[in-house]
């Protein structure tokens, strides 16, 4: 084990792990061309880190899904905004730029997505994540409307709160693992393409 400061636990070599963690860590390297610290931070766990990407994937890569991956982006970046999570806003917000092709959006639905420039759809979508995510005991059938009337259905609606939810847990596990953003996922996508 070393310590690579990108946690407050320890961060096992990549050949210490068991077979599948490392075959899983090795591919999204040679995707991203870095490890993302949040594979070598649950890594600590193996049992955990299987279950996490297992849900992780589950939600992210249903087939059927009508969310794009611009919107999930937008779910984990607006809720792990409001979540505190550092993590997953730079990890995240450096997806969203990828996903959407704009290099503001992901900062402007941190700071406040009311203000971003996207539809009064995925507002309304972001305004029931944050609802989710914050006072989930507040949520009620107008909620439920307020969606449907935007154009969501019941399946959407299990979509946008897997995502919340998995995003809830991985907030509150990057934080008291004390998890560090890689400094790739700051520059990402910063600069529109030609």
């Amino acid at each position: 084990m070393k310590d690579l400061s990108i946690s407050r636990y320890p961060v096992p070599s990549l050949d210490s792990l068991p077979d599948d963690i490392r075959e899983r860590i090795l591919a999204v390297q040679e995707k991203a061309r870095f490890i993302p610290n949040v594979f070598l931070t649950l890594a600590h766990r193996p049992a955990e880190f299987r279950a996490f990407f297992a849900y992780h994937d589950a939600i992210m890569e249903r087939e059927g899904s009508t969310l794009s991956p611009a919107e999930k982006e937008m779910i984990i970046v607006a809720t792990s905004a409001a979540n505190g999570c550092q993590y997953c806003v730079v990890a995240h917000g450096a997806l969203l730029r990828v996903f959407a092709k704009e290099p503001l959006l992901a900062d402007q639905i941190a700071v406040n997505y009311l203000h971003a420039p996207i539809s009064e759809r995925q507002k309304a979508m972001l305004s029931f994540s944050l609802k989710l995510s914050r006072t989930p005991e507040l949520i009620q059938d107008a909620d439920y409307e307020a969606l449907k009337a935007q154009g969501y259905d019941d399946e959407d609606i299990l979509d946008i709160t897997g995502i919340t939810a998995f995003f809830g847990l991985s907030n509150r596990m990057a934080i008291v693992t004390n998890m560090q953003a890689n400094t790739e996922f700051y520059t990402m996508a910063r600069e529109p393409r030609a």
